[in-house]
């Protein structure tokens, strides 16, 4: 038996042995999502267990190296364990966006010191993380962003106002764009710094959605004082990070597990019961629908693994990225809206007593934010245009 294959039937065992039976199936309660931070209230022991199990052995952060906490794991290692958690239906066990996008700009621009002081935390879930990049009149051309830092002592002094920070109502810490050499190039001005929420002087209001919910909300800073040693890399140089760092939010934004997690549209038409006696979706041109869904579906996690391998390889993701942003979130509008119209009148529903009531036409209404977030899609149109087709511009 090859090493690997030694590696699947140990990881097989192991989360077999582990996982709790509640901890295994789709998600049907957003609470069940575990997001971790110093005041997040678990949904369940099970929820909890599961967490402190995974964490320990680094598995959170698969790939993430062993002496911040993490995995240690191999490419083809780390694989075959998604493969063993999908196949027992295994929830992941933390979603954050320390992980998905604060933990690679620290492994790849952090000091030795803050790798120590942060990874780990993100790695256990002690910690949640929020993104400070847009602001009023700078969202597209972020560069444009009027956040400053002014120097003083071994400390920053930040003003000004963050927009559509997800989740930063609930977060610990943000990490943001703020412009502490106001006499430089807009590009050249920037820095990327870590904020602790719970300073003076920070604040946030949440901007609710035509879904009814606010995963959204307005940061502001009344000259909070922040360490500079809490500035990640040099003065000024924040806007290749930042660019870095989008390029791995781009990339995991539209990752099968949070673009096309939950409801699909045939567990919708079963819920619905538009099915025939043989349990096929009834209506013919909503099969044609879903068929031509799934395929692009399966074609675009083809190239998403393809894209990551390249990455992992040494070749980076470049402009890919907006690429596999934009297709992402029109394959995931797409299945919302076949979600509505498999459910039929069912899918009309806002509101009831099971928790669930609602939650389709939430979601599909919430799908209309992912043309925005994480870059519009016009501004990853125009990026392929000029640097992936070489097209001149206007």
């Amino acid at each position: 038996m090859s090493e690997l294959e030694t590696f699947r039937q140990d990881t097989r065992n192991w989360l077999e042995a582990n996982c709790p039976a509640s901890m295994r199936g789709p998600i049907k309660d957003e609470r069940e999502v575990c997001w971790g931070g110093r005041d997040f209230e678990f949904f369940s022991d099970d929820q909890k267990l599961w967490l402190d199990r995974m964490a320990e052995r680094g598995w959170t952060t698969p790939t993430w190296p062993k002496e911040y906490g993490g995995g240690g794991l191999s490419k083809d290692e780390a694989q075959i364990l998604k493969e063993e958690m999908k196949a027992i239906q295994a929830r992941d066990p933390l979603t954050s966006f320390g992980i998905w996008m604060l933990g690679p700009a620290l492994l790849k621009y952090g000091s030795e010191e803050q790798k120590h002081e942060h990874l780990p935390k993100i790695i256990r879930g002690e910690i949640r993380w929020c993104q400070g990049y847009s602001e009023p009149g700078a969202g597209s051309d972020l560069a444009s962003l009027r956040t400053k830092g002014v120097s003083d002592g071994d400390d920053y002094v930040v003003t000004g106002q963050k927009v559509w920070t997800s989740y930063a109502d609930k977060s610990d810490w943000i990490f943001a764009l703020v412009r502490t050499e106001p006499d430089a190039p807009k590009h050249e001005g920037i820095s990327f710094i870590l904020i602790d929420m719970a300073t003076d002087g920070v604040s946030t209001k949440p901007i609710k959605l035509i879904s009814g919910k606010s995963p959204f909300c307005e940061t502001f800073f009344d000259e909070v004082r922040v360490p500079k040693a809490n500035r990640i890399g040099e003065a000024g140089k924040g806007w290749d990070i930042a660019k870095y760092l989008l390029s791995h939010e781009r990339t995991n934004i539209v990752s099968a597990g949070g673009m096309f997690g939950g409801m699909n549209p045939v567990m919708a038409a079963h819920k619905s019961g538009e099915v025939d006696d043989g349990g096929k979706l009834a209506d013919p041109i909503l099969r044609g629908d879903v068929a031509r869904l799934t395929i692009d579906a399966l074609a675009f996690e083809a190239t998403l693994q393809r894209v990551k391998d390249e990455s992992d390889a040494g070749q980076g993701v470049g402009a890919r990225a907006s690429m596999l942003k934009y297709v992402g979130t029109e394959l995931n509008k797409r299945r919302h809206e076949l979600n509505m119209s498999a459910l039929g009148a069912d899918g009309l529903l806002w509101e009831g007593d099971d928790p669930s009531d609602g939650q389709s036409a939430r979601e599909w209404l919430r799908s209309r934010a992912n043309s925005i977030e994480g870059g519009t899609s016009e501004i990853q149109l125009n990026i392929l245009a000029k640097r992936v087709l070489g097209l001149p511009g206007a």
